[in-house]
Formats: C-alpha cells, sequence, structure tokens
C-alpha cells in the first residue's frame, strides 16, 4: 500500500478522505500476516471453527503451533492475524471473561464478550500510545439463550453476529463460497457444519488435507469447547 502523503504516520489523524490509514494496515496485516484462512460456520445446534495449521519449521513442535485457543469451558476464539498479537488478545479475552465470572457469578455472554473486545480496540484506534493489534478474532459460543452464536471482531473495533464467515488471505473467496450455502446453515446438524467448513477451506484452497494440516474445534449442543484430534478430522475428511 502506497505511502499517504504523511497521514499514514500517527495512528490518530484522519486523511482528508476521512480513513485512518494506520488501521487499515492493521487489517490488511491481520488478514495477510500469517498466510493462512480460516472458517466459522454456525449450523442448528453447533458451532465449528476450522483454520489451516502451518509449522514454519522442523524444529518446533507442532503440538505448540495454534490459531484456535479456548477463551473459557463454552468460548473458543479462531484467530487470524501476527501470532505473538493473537496470544496478547486471547490473554485479554481470558481476562474479561474470567473477570465478569468472578463479578457477576455467572459465565460472561458471547456478544458481550465480543463487545467489550471490539469497545477495547476501538480505543485502540484514538490513542497515540497505543498500536493496534494485528488480528481478527471469531468467537464462537453456545449461548444458554440464544443458542449457537458467532461473532467477529476487527482491528477498527467493529463486531458483527454471523451465520457463517471466514478470515485470512482467502476470506473473499470463503465468503463467496459460504454466501451460496447460507440458506442450508440452519439446518445443519453437528457432522454436517463441521464437514461444512472442511469444504469451504478445501474448495477456496484447492486442496486436499490431511488430518494433521487443519485444525478443527467444535461447540456443539450442552458440550463445551473440544478440539478434534487428527484421527476425527481425518473421519470428516472422508465422509
Amino acid at each position: 500500500m502506497a505511502r499517504q502523503s504523511g497521514y499514514d504516520r500517527h495512528i490518530t489523524i484522519f486523511s482528508p478522505q476521512g480513513r485512518l490509514y494506520q488501521i487499515e494496515y492493521a487489517i490488511k496485516c491481520a488478514q495477510t500476516a500469517s498466510g493462512l484462512t480460516g472458517v466459522a460456520v454456525r449450523g442448528a445446534d453447533a458451532c465449528v471453527l476450522v483454520t489451516q495449521k502451518k509449522v514454519a519449521d522442523k524444529l518446533i513442535d507442532p503440538s505448540s503451533v495454534t490459531h484456535i485457543y479456548k477463551v473459557t469451558e463454552k468460548i473458543g476464539v479462531l484467530m487470524t492475524g501476527l501470532t505473538a498479537d493473537e496470544r496478547a488478545q486471547v490473554t485479554r479475552l481470558r481476562y474479561e471473561a474470567n473477570e465478569f465470572k468472578f463479578n457477576y457469578g455467572y459465565d460472561m455472554p458471547v456478544h458481550v464478550l465480543a463487545k467489550r473486545i471490539a469497545d477495547l480496540c476501538q480505543v485502540y484506534t484514538q490513542q497515540a500510545s497505543l498500536r493496534a493489534l494485528a488480528t481478527i478474532c471469531v468467537l464462537a459460543a453456545i449461548d444458554d439463550e440464544k443458542g449457537p452464536q458467532l461473532f467477529k471482531v476487527d482491528p477498527a473495533g467493529h463486531y458483527w453476529p454471523y451465520k457463517a464467515t471466514a478470515a485470512g488471505t482467502k476470506e473473499a473467496e470463503a465468503s463467496n463460497w459460504l454466501e451460496k450455502k447460507v440458506d442450508e446453515l440452519a439446518g445443519y446438524d453437528t457432522a454436517k457444519t463441521i464437514q461444512c467448513g472442511i469444504m469451504c477451506l478445501q474448495s477456496v484452497l484447492s486442496a486436499d488435507f490431511k488430518g494433521a494440516e487443519i485444525e478443527v474445534a467444535v461447540l456443539a449442543g450442552k458440550d463445551r469447547f473440544r478440539k478434534l484430534n487428527d484421527a476425527e478430522i481425518d473421519d470428516h475428511l472422508t465422509a
């Protein structure tokens, strides 16, 4: 992205067109930095998070490489962007969720957590001493009252509920693929929801995966956040 005659030097300065270039750069970085694509799908009774898994170096322990994190027993998050920023954001998500439970005595609803973290991201667009975190996070949970819920939060502080969404390098292609399925999603059971997420990723990346090459996390019914192991992923790939 070309330099915009000084307006991109400072996070709090608007350009004459009303744009904050530093925040646009942060969003661009969040989409492209990791080189990965993630997909989240909301079915009738489940939410599924699916993303690629690439280990940068053979010397790194593969079990330590992840872009899907547990926030609480009932909330999971799919992150794309800079790994260090992702971990900082996840730490803040966990802090906010546990602080809420300590203060009010019940689990923090996912829509409240999404709003809280979006508010924090928005504050980062105003203060000169803070750098916006280059992460896009997709929060998933089974809400006690509303059922399966998906929320996406970007570095600017936007947050919206989604039926299905994508983030990362192939976000546009994955979103187009999911738009064609959107009318069917409400009728999908857990297995069908998982397979929809995997199929979307395979389709946009034009690749056949092995179980170790993707990560899949499921929140279904009364179940808590759970990551599928390689054998379970292989079963769904075969199906």
